[in-house]
């Protein structure tokens, strides 16, 4: 899989999850400290997420963090 793959894979996810629980990119990033930009960037796969990122997605939406590379 390539990176731009794997970035658009996890952002899916992120989003999937984040409208699963019914919350906005603002609500999401205030519960896992961080911007709602990056949250965005995230679900567009503009970015990858890191590993302390995915880390605390993970926590915050009580999942193993190898579901994010499903």
């Amino acid at each position: 899989m390539g990176i731009r793959k794997l970035r658009n894979s996890i952002g899916r996810k992120v989003k999937a999850l984040r409208l699963e629980s019914g919350l906005s990119q603002e609500k999401l990033a205030e519960h896992v400290n961080m911007s709602r930009e990056h949250i965005s960037c995230i679900e567009r796969g503009k970015n990858l997420a890191s590993t302390e990122t995915l880390y605390y997605l993970a926590q915050f939406f009580n999942v193993d963090i190898k579901d994010f590379f499903d």
